[in-house]
């Protein structure tokens, strides 16, 4: 059985700058996310994601009445958007794996005892399920270390990459 995955905004744009959805979602997850995170998409972004919900491989969550109502008594922190709150309260309903670069989403995510994971797990199942070679993710971890300032500023995250980077560039 598939392991739900619960995605924010945050690695759907990383993923789709680094041409790498359609390997994304040949891992062996049920992907899901929230209409508040396609929201948040730039339209080619939500159009390449809309590809995949029509063969039924992404799940868009639309919070009812009584999930909005749950979502509101969550007490999430007040620095989270919307958006935020959204994939933590589906991922919390669905004891599901949290996909996000976010580091508010992860801490409270960590504080509520929900899997989280991020882009560097991602590239490790990628790697593992052979679905980029070494020498793929090493080129487009440096292209996303490049590009997005969330990984050139965080000492722990930076080490965790390089770490990576030696092993894939042998």
């Amino acid at each position: 059985m598939k392991k739900v995955a619960i995605t924010d905004a945050c690695i759907f744009i990383d993923l789709y700058e680094l041409q790498l959805i359609t390997h994304f979602f040949e891992l062996e997850l049920e992907v899901h996310t929230t209409i508040d995170v396609m929201n948040e998409l730039i339209i080619e972004q939500r159009q390449h994601l809309q590809v995949y919900r029509s063969v039924n491989k992404l799940i868009i969550h639309i919070a009812e009445e009584a999930d909005k109502k749950n979502i509101l008594s969550n007490n999430y922190p007040r620095s989270l958007s919307e958006s935020d709150c959204s994939v933590l309260y589906f991922a919390e309903k669905y004891n599901a794996i949290l996909l996000s670069s976010d580091k508010v989403v992860r801490n409270t995510a960590k504080k509520r005892s929900i899997d989280y994971h991020g882009m560097l797990w991602v590239f490790d199942r990628l790697v593992e399920r052979n679905l980029l070679s070494l020498k793929e993710a090493s080129t487009k971890l440096q292209q996303l270390i490049k590009t997005n300032i969330v990984f050139q500023n965080n000492r722990e995250l930076v080490t965790e990459m390089e770490k990576r980077l030696k092993v894939w560039e042998r």
